[in-house]
């Protein structure tokens, strides 16, 4: 197994009660109990239950799977008077006295410690709550460092828990919940552990030395040593890596008993439409495009993933593959994951289509009553060639006459039930689009039964965007630049900030924002609005306009995050941008540097006193580089690979503790040993939440 070594545990491994027998024989979880809402836990209301939410936090089996991303490593613990320079350590003393004061959104709580040695100022940031807790004659244990105001604390003791203990856990949190909670909520899930159950051959476990579940995750969450910690990890990345090579298998068995026919070599329309373009291709769309001709000129259905780069022209090869079918006299579809998305690809292939006198189709569910039956009649006679649409275009009513070749763009942004539908029944050949970079490593890993086509190069004439990181209490220099970028004739983007709520309020929130700009920093200039709210038809009159040069500002949501398509348009300000991820930041900034002018990006956050580590983290690694496959690295390290792939699966089947860089030999061992199981009983199970075919516990 490479670097997984046999491991002999000690009694009470992790805290734990060892077992009589080691490995358990196989049981069974109890998703009743694992599947209870987060609010059964103690201390969690309805506000709690939300921002935990936002964590991807629902039920308690959540908490259970939720992967530290690092342990507190010991510190000394110190007398006050021996605190020294930045050294991070540990302060026990008691209470004198505390007070607190706002600045600006920023609630700044500050208490008196003292011990035998001296006195000093101890500093929390945003936890109002602990104001009545610091009471004169308290005892507490804090750690942080010392600094030239006094010590800042990171972690804090005042009831005796393990909080600022060596190997503590640092769990993924927002600025609304802190450590301290996620630990209590942890330890409280605990006690739910040996509901998990273990579907994995005990004879396996003990030839790769490896512990029972319930034990490994009690390990990550109360290690007491980081070789501890990593041996838990070890074996829940192992189950992870397991029931996805074989729901591998499976997809890959289902794949090779289909057929499809083969398209043969291109002909004249592609010539017509290489030459109608107006750019000259990269070489690595060059390269994608022979790949997808050899696949098409096969009688196996293609299933090839093609990922690029925000602006690396994956809808040129994208129209490439579904004019191969408009060639043969069949028909081709795109199907994205919202309507803008659907739009946008709508507008842009239409545009290329048209020197070549073909009509392209849009099906999505907004679209009038009459012209969705019109629409549906002309897929269903055949008269359409080339269909985009949204989830539409798998409802039932919806009957293509003779589909070849099917797109799916953002395709980690559907269900595997949702993709499976549009090619049901059909066998065509698929491409998948992908804008998120995803490191081939883990493409090849999570994508096993898809062929990789990577488009890493921009077109020549793009240059790469200059990012820039601002507190809000300099967004007044951001704004001024911004105009200056207007008065030179070009067009902006102004990004709202991400409201977690419901998509009214998001509405709302940017259409109060464009107004305000209309009265105070852009003042005198043409500013539209974009939200999802909005009408289709006045959506795609706002996007018009904007591309008309009849609007200075688009001032819109995420609903701009991928497709939108605008060259002149070369400076975006993301406000607040310190609540978006790191994936949705490197898209927004997509929709700018899409035309030869240098472009810029200008992210304004919070003061740094109000942002978590994780959210410095992002807007650094903005700031560093503007390479989507870089950041996509980078992504890895700040969230786990699970959540780098789009919709969160449950269960332990969505890499949420694979660490791919250091787990290559456990994939390799978990290659050889799915060969040799068949996904029968509860392995089966777990391989069918993967691929979404039963339901999901814990599902968010």
């Amino acid at each position: 197994m490479g670097t997984v070594t046999r491991i002999v545990l000690p009694t009470g491994f992790a805290g734990l009660e060892a077992p009589e027998v080691w490995p358990r024989p196989r049981s069974a979880p109890r998703p009743d109990r694992l599947g209870a809402s987060i609010e059964s836990l103690d201390g969690v209301g309805p506000t709690i239950a939300r921002r935990l939410g936002k964590l991807g936090l629902r039920t308690v089996g959540d908490v259970l799977w939720q992967r530290p991303r690092r342990y507190e490593e010991p510190v000394p613990t110190k007398q006050i008077c021996d605190l020294f320079g930045d050294e991070e350590a540990v302060v026990e003393g008691v209470v004198r006295s505390a007070t607190s004061r706002r600045r600006g959104r920023l609630k700044i709580l500050t208490a008196r410690i003292a011990d035998e040695t001296g006195e000093i100022k101890a500093t929390w940031f945003n936890q109002p709550w602990l104001e009545g807790k610091l009471v004169a004659g308290t005892s507490v244990r804090i750690r942080g460092r010392a600094n030239r105001h006094g010590f800042a604390v990171s972690s804090y003791d005042l009831d005796g828990d393990a909080e600022t203990g060596d190997f503590a856990p640092v769990y993924p949190a927002g600025e609304d919940v802190t450590q301290k909670k996620l630990r209590d909520l942890h330890g409280q899930a605990l006690a739910y552990v040996r509901d998990v159950g273990d579907d994995v051959p005990g004879a396996l476990l003990v030839s790769d030395g490896l512990p029972i579940r319930a034990d490994a995750l009690a390990a990550i969450h109360r290690p007491r040593s980081l070789a501890e910690a990593e041996v838990g990890r070890t074996r829940l990345a192992f189950d992870e890596l397991l029931v996805l090579r074989l729901a591998l298998l499976r997809t890959a068995a289902a794949r090779e008993s289909a057929s499809a026919q083969p398209l043969g070599e291109p002909g004249v329309l592609i010539g017509r439409y290489r030459s109608s373009l107006p750019f000259e291709l990269t070489s690595d769309q060059e390269r994608a495009m022979q790949e997808i001709d050899a696949d098409l000129d096969r009688a196996i259905p293609m299933q090839r993933l093609l990922q690029g780069d925000v602006g690396s022209g994956k809808t040129v090869v994208a129209l490439h593959a579904l004019l191969r079918a408009v060639e043969r006299e069949r028909q081709g579809a795109l199907m994205a994951p919202t309507e803008t998305l659907a739009e946008q690809h709508f507008l842009t292939i239409d545009e290329l289509c048209a020197p070549l006198g073909l009509r392209v189709t849009l099906l999505t569910s907004s679209l009038r009553a009459k012209e969705h039956a019109a629409a549906r009649q002309l897929i269903a006679s055949g008269d359409a060639r080339i269909v985009v649409g949204t989830h539409a275009l798998i409802e039932k009513e919806v009957d293509f006459h003779d589909l070849a070749v099917a797109v799916v763009d953002e395709q980690h942004r559907f269900g595997v039930a949702q993709r499976s539908a549009l090619v049901e029944g059909r066998s065509p050949h698929v491409l998948h689009l992908t804008a998120t970079p995803i490191p081939r490593t883990l493409a090849l890993t999570v994508y096993g039964d898809l062929e990789v086509s990577e488009l890493a190069l921009p077109p020549a004439d793009r240059k790469p965007i200059v990012t820039a990181w601002v507190t809000d209490d300099r967004s007044s220099a951001a704004y001024s630049r911004l105009c200056r970028h207007l008065d030179d004739g070009r067009q902006a983007y102004v990004v709202c900030p991400l409201i977690e709520a419901s998509e009214t309020r998001v509405a709302r929130a940017a259409e109060e924002e464009a107004e305000r700009l209309r009265s105070a920093e852009l003042r005198g200039y043409r500013v539209g609005c974009l939200h999802g709210r909005l009408p289709p038809v006045e959506r795609r009159r706002v996007m018009a306009q904007f591309k008309a040069r009849e609007l200075h500002v688009l001032v819109a949501t995420t609903v701009i995050e991928v497709g939108v398509d605008v060259p002149n348009a070369t400076i975006m300000i993301v406000q607040e941008a310190d609540r978006f991820g790191l994936a949705q930041l490197h898209q927004l900034r997509g929709r700018v540097g899409r035309g030869p002018e240098q472009s810029y990006c200008l992210l304004v956050s919070r003061s740094r006193d109000e942002l978590s580590e994780s959210a410095e983290e992002r807007l650094e690694a903005m700031v560093a580089t503007t390479d989507g496959f870089e950041l996509a690295e980078r992504d890895l390290e700040i969230r786990g690979e699970g959540q780098l792939l789009g919709a969160r699966q449950s269960g332990y089947s969505d890499l949420r503790v694979v660490r791919l860089r250091r787990d290559q030999d456990l994939l390799e061992r978990a290659r050889d040993v799915a060969r040799t199981l068949t996904d029968e009983g509860l392995l089966a199970d777990a391989v069918d939440r993967l691929l979404g075919e039963s339901e999901h516990l814990g599902e968010s």
